[in-house]
């Protein structure tokens, strides 16, 4: 018997659909898409609105959902990448443009994970530093722990929004 896992799946569009229609219309599409034979949508959250990192100019819509599958995380990648690619994504080479829909695994019911191929780490490296994750998944989520630090995503949400200021004027000589 194969084991379910749950996955915390972070959702990003800032890109028009030339069918679909705007960001917020992709996600609802994604949410969809993610649903198959062996991947069940068990819940999601509200879509927020926030600016981009790095070069793009367009503002993203994002949104989290929890799924349940059987699928190992290099699998489910494989997947996202699929729906990915079906929505129009194609790598680039530089990181944070434009794009019609993101898929990145967040956390697993699994904990820690890593691989080189392809290249994947859960928990992302980066959530813990992203409102736009942290914020839709504490509304579905809040009490999941992240593996590595023990906090909940509540509590690492809030630490977002209360980190300390470094006053540049300390220290100098």
């Amino acid at each position: 018997m194969q084991t379910e896992h749950l996955y915390l799946i972070a959702l990003g569009s800032n890109r028009r659909h030339s069918q679909i229609g705007s960001p917020a219309k992709i996600l609802a599409q994604a949410i969809a898409a993610l649903e198959m034979d062996d991947i069940s949508v068990f819940s999601q959250s509200r879509q927020i609105s926030s600016k981009p990192i790095g070069p793009s100019l367009r503002l993203f819509a994002n949104s989290v959902a929890i799924i349940s599958t059987i699928l190992a995380p290099d699998r489910l990648l494989d997947r996202l990448q699929q729906i990915e690619a079906h929505f129009g994504r194609r790598n680039q080479g530089q990181s944070w443009r434009d794009r019609v829909l993101d898929l990145d695994i967040i956390f697993w019911s699994g904990g820690i994970w890593s691989s080189e191929k392809p290249s994947l780490a859960i928990p992302h490296p980066a959530a813990k530093n992203r409102h736009f994750v942290l914020h839709p998944a504490a509304e579905i989520a809040a009490d999941w722990r992240d593996p590595v630090s023990g906090l909940s995503i509540a509590q690492l949400l809030y630490r977002f929004n209360h980190s300390k200021r470094v006053d540049p004027r300390v220290n100098q000589h």
